[in-house]
Parts: C-alpha cells; structure tokens; sequence
C-alpha cells in the first residue's frame, strides 16, 4: 500500500483506481435507453495511439489494450464498447505507474467525445454498423517519480542484501520496485532461509517533488538444514535405486535450486509422469527442515514407431518396444527393428536393423550408465552389399549438466559384396567420446551447441586384416535471431580421418562417404568421394562436410528452411581435400506437438558420374 506524506492528496499506487462522476453512468443508461435496437449489434471502431514520446510505454499500451486485442477477435456493441473503453483507462494508467509516472492520466475518446460524455449515444447511434469509430487512446505521461529514500528494516544477510540493487535517486518504476523485494527473496531462500519474508514494498509519497520513499520489511527467520528426506507414491519403482538417483540428502543446506535439480533429476529418469516437491510446513524435531518427493510412476512400457523417407536411400518402416523399469531398478530394455531400402536410388534391394539394448542405470555410481546391445542388420547399398552382427558394451557417465563421456567395446562379424568381390571380416574396436549438448530441444532446436569427439581404435581380423584408429569431429550450433524460436539460424560441421591403413585395407562399412541427409544434401547417399570405374562409390579415409541452414516460422504451425551443404571425401587421410561438392536447397515445415515434419529438396550444383538432379527428404524433426 502506498500512503501520501501530504495528507490531501492521499493516493494508492499500482494499482490505481479512479473514479468516474455520475454523469458516466448517466450516459451508459442513456445509451442503452436511447438506442435499444443498436445496443448489441457489432460496431466496428479503429484504434490510435498519438506519441507519447517514450516508444517503450507506447507499444507496452498497444500490448495491453483490449481495445487493441479484441477489436476483431471479439466484436462489440455500442455499449460494450464504451465498457471497453472505459476498462482500458484503468489498465492503461497501471502502465502508466507501472513506469514511473504516477502523475500520468490516461485520456479516451471516441469519435471525439470522452467515455463519460452525455452525447455519445446520440453519437454512437449515428454510425451506420459498417464504418468503424475512430478511438483515440493518448497517454499523458507527467513527470516520471524518482526513488527518494530505500530502507529495508530487519537483519539481512550481506550476501543477500548485495543482490537488491535498488538505489536513491532510481526512477520510481513499479516493475524495479517489486524486483528488487523478489531479488531479496530469493537469495533469502538461496542462502537457506526457508522461512524468510519480504513485506511490501510500502510506499510513500511526495507528489511536490514527484518522489517516493520505499520501505520493504524483512524476516529472515533460522537458516536450516534439509532434515528426512521422503519419497511417496511408489509402486514399482524400488525405494533405494530412487535413493541413491536422489541428489538431494539430509543434511545438506536448504537450497531451492539445489532441491530443484534433484526434482529434475528424478524426472528424467523417465519413470514418472510427475514429480513433485514438498517442503514440511515446519521444521522437525531435529530443527531441519522435512522434505518430500512426490512421484507419479509412468506406463512401464511404451511402444513407437517411425518412418522416413528420401529419393536415395528410399523409405524406412520402424517400431521399438521399451520397458523402463525390468526388475524394478530403472532397468531399460529396448526391442527395435527397422525396415530400410524400400525404393531408392542408392539402394539395390532391402534391408533390416533389428537389435535389442539393456542398460543399468546409476551403475556403480548415480551418474554412470552400463548397457549391453546385439544387433542384425543387411544393407543393400550401391557402395556395398552388408549382412553383420555386432555385439557390444557401453559404459556412459554424466560429468555435468551439458557434458558426458563414453567408452566401450564392439566386437562385429560381418560379410560384405563390392564390386562383385565377397570378403569376411572380424573387427573389434574400442570406441571412446566426449560429447557436449546444451540445445533447448531433441527434435527442433532453436539455441545451444551439440558437439562429439570419438576416437576408435580398431582391428581388423582376417585378410585383409588391418590396425587403424577413427577419429571424428562433429558438432552443430543454433542462433536465435529475432523472437523466441522463430527465426534460426544452423550450422553444422563433420571432420573425419582414418589413421593406420589405406582405403582398400578398411572394410567398406568403415570407410567415409559423402551424400546424403547426414553430409551433402542433393547429392546421393554416399555418391560424394572416390568411385570406381563403373561410378560406384569406393569410399575414402577422410571427410569434411558443413551446412548453413536458415529456419523461418510462419504463424503457429507452418515453416520454410533455405540451406547450403558442402563437403569432401578423399583416400589420403586428410580432410580439406579432393573436390568441393556442394548441394543447396530448401524445405517446408510443418510443426506438430512431438516435432517438425520436415520436407526438403536439394539439388548438386555440380553432378558427379553417381549423383542425380535432385534429391528429396522426409522426416520429423529438424535435419539437425
């Protein structure tokens, strides 16, 4: 509440009420007696705003208005437009204070006459229904008020009074006001003062000197400990793999954020469909304060499908079954199987990935994963024809918010066609990365960096055998360049080289290829690079490859893209060299609530002897 230091001219701030005189009534019952017939029928009315000389105030008033917000959303009669005119002058004044000047008024006219004017009925009635009233809406701003004394009366910790930042001589905005008291109390909170209060902001006022003195009152009350920490509302789910998930322990100082990571991190152990915080209403009997976790479990089981399509490596059909809690510890296991190479023209006939993968979670340590995966796949490709399976292990901690790394083992067993050439081959490698992922989305990500770096040492049994490392480098960015989400723009870069052996000494499945929705869009899946006499591709032992992307939304639901693509393949182990291909192209959008589906069409500026003149791409989600 806001008091006047002069006692005439007693006023509340920020929420301002002024009233009208009685001829305002007056005149909504004249208008509703003098024209009955007119009083409902829509009128339509064109609203202006005149400068008010702060371009700030005058789009945040346009923003507010309902005159503005409703004018064709919500069309009204004669005397709801008075209504509305005359709700505006009160929530356009809030504006008003809101910024500083409390002094300000708020003037509305219609057809020249204010809200509150005797004639405008008459006025009103004269309007034929089909031409819009002209409502003037002008802010007179007064002069802006000035913060004349701050005080905060209770004890404050130093550390939390620093975040307040609310100084003498500041402009006396409503919104900085009410800051700074929010400010305070957080890092009450932050510092472990669960109980802490800030009162007011409390203000007075001197309207001589447009001045206003702000007094917020604090209790801090005990600094606290978390004390019991419980968990409810578990069926399935055993209490001590939730436990040892739980960040949050007994003991530790009381911390909203700290106690909202634990929240977070229990939900995305995709086990419950809700998990909520209740802090104890007091503190224990052993003087800590009592928190407890309440959990919702999800369906164990979920199952999906997928589906894709493009000109080169045709369409593809999948499902996966998952059960997210086995045995009762988070155990996941995941039965997939894909279809592939249905149509396309870098295919030759079809093909299967069927596989299955078992992962302990909190694995010796809570951010540490172990999972297990065997995998079936045939590929009928025009680089190769490819019957494996490949049996393999994975060990995954998480190092912090945005960083994780990786090492495993892959043990593969396979039989690969090139050019009419049938070898067999045995490899185990040892695969180990490092990747970094701070995007706000899986599916359409609109800021944030993804980048992975993998190193895998390799052997390869049998003749030709072979001893080599892969290296590769990839990573993408995402730039926001005006309202939320709407306009961004992607990058992405791969930089791959084969170390140790020569092009024929490698398995074609472990070579590098270029073409395709991964690499150069318009040019066919792995048609970029060395190719033999016949124009089927070789592969090499180093790639490059980088796409400029530009995301358009347009209204809620629909989008375009425009991009770029440019990349190499060779046989010397270098990257950045061999001939530049590149492909450009653009797509359309449209966004649903589990991602864009994306429809893009690139063309090679230049063709090679296996590429075609254009390609076509299907999916959900974002390229990348």
């Amino acid at each position: 509440m806001i008091k006047n230091a002069e006692p005439e001219r007693t006023r509340t701030r920020f929420s301002r009420i002024r009233p009208e005189g009685l001829c305002a009534a007056a005149a909504i019952i004249t208008l509703i007696l003098a024209s009955p017939s007119r009083a409902s029928d829509p009128q339509p009315y064109a609203v202006t705003f005149p400068k008010s000389g702060d371009a700030a105030i005058d789009k945040l008033a346009s923003q507010t208005s309902t005159l503005v917000a409703l004018r064709t959303k919500s069309p009204v009669g004669p005397f709801a437009l008075v209504l509305r005119a005359r709700a505006d002058q009160g929530r356009l004044q809030s504006v008003l204070d809101s910024a500083g000047y409390y002094d300000g008024h708020v003037a509305i006219t219609i057809d020249g006459k204010t809200v509150d004017d005797p004639t405008l009925p008459q006025i009103i009635g004269a309007y034929s229904g089909a031409t819009p009233i002209p409502v003037v809406v002008t802010l007179v701003r007064g002069p802006l008020f000035h913060l004349r004394t701050v005080k905060i009366e209770g004890a404050v910790p130093a550390a939390a009074r620093a975040t307040f930042g609310l100084m003498p001589g500041d402009p006396a905005r409503a919104a900085d006001i009410v800051a700074a008291g929010q400010r305070l109390q957080s890092a009450l909170l932050d510092e472990g003062y669960a109980f802490s209060k800030v009162s007011g902001p409390h203000a007075f006022e001197t309207p001589a000197d447009h001045s206003l003195d702000i007094t917020y009152t604090v209790t801090a009350g005990p600094r606290v400990d978390i004390g019991t920490v419980t968990i409810a509302g578990l069926k399935n789910v055993h209490e001590g793999f939730v436990r040892r998930e739980l960040s949050l322990k007994s003991g530790q100082r009381f911390d909203p954020n700290t106690i909202e990571s634990a929240r977070e991190d229990l939900a995305a152990l995709g086990l419950f469909s809700s998990v909520r915080v209740v802090p104890g209403a007091s503190l224990g009997p052993d003087g800590r304060l009592p928190v407890t976790f309440v959990v919702t479990e999800g369906p164990p089981r979920t199952v999906s499908l997928s589906a894709g399509f493009a000109t080169d490596t045709g369409g593809s059909l999948g499902a996966s079954w998952t059960h997210h809690n086995l045995f009762g510890n988070g155990e996941i296991l995941l039965l997939s199987a894909t279809a592939s190479g249905l149509g396309g023209s870098a295919t030759n006939g079809l093909g299967y990935n069927v596989g299955a993968t078992y992962t302990l979670p909190a694995f010796l340590r809570r951010d540490q994963s172990l999972s297990f995966n065997v995998t079936g796949l045939k590929q009928d490709l025009e680089a190769y024809n490819q019957t494996a399976v490949q049996a393999g292990s994975t060990l995954t901690r998480k190092l912090s918010p945005h960083w994780s790394a990786n090492i495993g083992v892959l043990g593969t067993v396979e039989q690969i066609q090139q050019e009419g050439i049938t070898r067999d081959y045995d490899l185990i490698q040892f695969p180990f990365g490092l990747k970094y992922d701070s995007t706000n989305s899986l599916f359409d990500p609109t800021h944030g960096i993804r980048a992975a770096a993998t190193v895998t040492p390799t052997e390869s049994f049998l003749a030709p055998s072979a001893t080599f490392t892969i290296l590769q480098l990839s990573g993408s960015t995402y730039v926001d360049l005006g309202r939320p989400g709407r306009s961004v723009l992607a990058l992405r870069a791969l930089v791959g080289s084969v170390q140790g052996a020569t092009t024929f000494e490698l398995p074609p499945d472990q070579r590098f290829y270029g073409g395709g929705s991964g690499t150069i869009r318009g040019y066919k899946y792995q048609s970029v690079g060395p190719a033999f006499a016949d124009g089927n591709p070789v592969g090499g032992t180093a790639i490059d490859s980088g796409t400029v992307e530009f995301r358009q939304r347009f209204g809620k639901s629909f989008g375009a893209a425009v991009f770029v693509d440019a990349g190499q393949v060779s046989a010397t182990s270098a990257p950045f060299s061999g001939p530049l291909s590149v492909g450009v192209g653009a797509g359309i959008r449209y966004y649903t609530a589990i991602g864009p589906i994306r429809i893009d069409v690139a063309v090679p500026l230049e063709k090679n002897a296996n590429s075609g003149s254009a390609e076509i791409y299907i999916g959900i989600g974002q390229a990348f």
